[in-house]
């Protein structure tokens, strides 16, 4: 078992409908420590390719992805879930369907930020069906960038979403890949992973 599966046995909660809490160490309420170790874990396992960008979606990919960026010693792009007054110019735009919020929204990253000489390591704190995954990689081809790898804190590995990215072609590691979760009793079981 490693770091992060420890850490959601001890403090992850299992709730109906297929939902993991982890808002008292990852997307709420943040452990910064273990968010630098996350950091340097991803850095390890993508060490072997360029990375000229980190990208990821608001809100809760940001915490995860900023240590990734710092590690590599790169930027950290994010798409906005909404147009706001202070974006200037072209965009990139994607539409993606949240598993958690259960709504689409569009997501934007200012033509500014991304192009083709960019390889991108992708990087989110979930993946479920995911959605999320493919408006990113939508907009990482939309600018000519090349997709480097892809970053996941939580696989949900009963859902599609991994299989669906896998089945793309791109290179995916999920630092903690949960195959079951018993909302009686909290049990949950993660995939054997090298």
């Amino acid at each position: 078992m490693n770091f992060l599966e420890e850490r959601i046995v001890k403090d992850g909660i299992v709730k109906p409908g297929n939902v993991l809490k982890v808002d008292s160490f990852l997307n709420h309420q943040m452990d910064v420590a273990l968010l630098d170790e996350i950091g340097r874990e991803f850095k390890r396992r993508f060490a072997d390719k360029k990375i000229t960008k980190v990208l990821t979606i608001e809100a809760s990919g940001i915490a995860i992805a900023y240590p990734v960026a710092r590690e590599f010693g790169v930027p950290l792009v994010f798409a906005k879930k909404s147009k706001s007054i202070n974006i200037e110019g072209e965009m990139y735009v994607a539409e993606v369907e949240s598993f958690t919020h259960k709504n689409k929204n569009k997501v934007i990253v200012s033509k500014r930020f991304l192009g083709p000489d960019d390889h991108l390591l992708i990087i989110d704190d979930f993946l479920a069906n995911g959605c999320a995954l493919q408006g990113l990689i939508t907009i990482a081809e939309s600018a000519g960038a090349t997709v480097e790898g892809l970053g996941i804190a939580i696989e949900k590995g009963f859902q599609i979403g991994g299989r669906v990215i896998r089945n793309f072609g791109y290179r995916l590691e999920s630092l903690a890949i949960v195959d079951a979760m018993d909302v009686e009793t909290g049990e949950i079981t993660f995939r054997a992973q090298d």
